[in-house]
């Protein structure tokens, strides 16, 4: 049985882009799982930094599992990600994503950028949507170390004007995607 998760994103200067990658290689690591990438289309006409395609409402259903992302932007998410969910009502209607799991990252320039605020405000569309949110738990040794990013929450970078992510950010990232993957799988399994 194969098990197809979507990675989906919003990133303005390339941090969420990288947090998204490395969930992905999470999820590609358990046996019978795909990543999909996919990013939201602009609100506005600018420049995408993403060479990933873009979502489409009607695809959004046919996954098995949602990683959700988006730069914290004043505590809440970006407002091409935020314009793409007021646009699901159809899915929501015919209750498709109802029972699916699903996991949160974000990045911001600062450690206190509102990491965890942003995580919160992205689960309300998914719980309306009647998803299964998961984060990550403490058995997992690089939370109680992280000085950087990383939460109960969901997997958070720090990037301070760099795209890459540090030892904690990146093991949180995937091991987020692992549990994601797994879950997605033990859940179609049953079905």
């Amino acid at each position: 049985m194969s098990c197809n998760v979507l990675v989906l994103y919003y990133s303005r200067h390339g941090s969420t882009k990288t947090l998204a990658r490395h969930i992905a290689r999470g999820i590609e690591s358990i046996e019978g799982c795909e990543a999909t990438l996919r990013t939201v289309a602009e609100i506005e006409d600018s420049v995408s930094q993403s060479s990933d395609p873009i979502l489409s409402v009607q695809e959004l259903g046919k996954f098995d599992g949602l990683a959700m992302g988006s730069p914290v932007w004043f505590g809440n998410m970006a407002g091409p990600l935020k314009h793409f969910w007021d646009q699901t009502t159809t899915l929501w209607v015919s209750g498709d994503l109802i029972g699916k799991p699903a996991c949160l990252f974000s990045s911001s320039s600062s450690l206190h950028g509102g990491q965890e605020t942003i995580l919160q405000s992205m689960m309300l569309p998914l719980l309306h949507h009647g998803m299964l949110i998961m984060g990550i738990p403490y058995s997992e040794s690089a939370l109680h170390t992280t000085n950087s990013g990383g939460t109960p929450y969901g997997a958070t970078s720090s990037s301070q004007g760099k795209n890459s992510l540090t030892k904690e950010e990146s093991t949180l990232a995937i091991e987020l995607g692992k549990r994601l993957a797994e879950t997605a799988l033990k859940l179609k399994e049953k079905h």
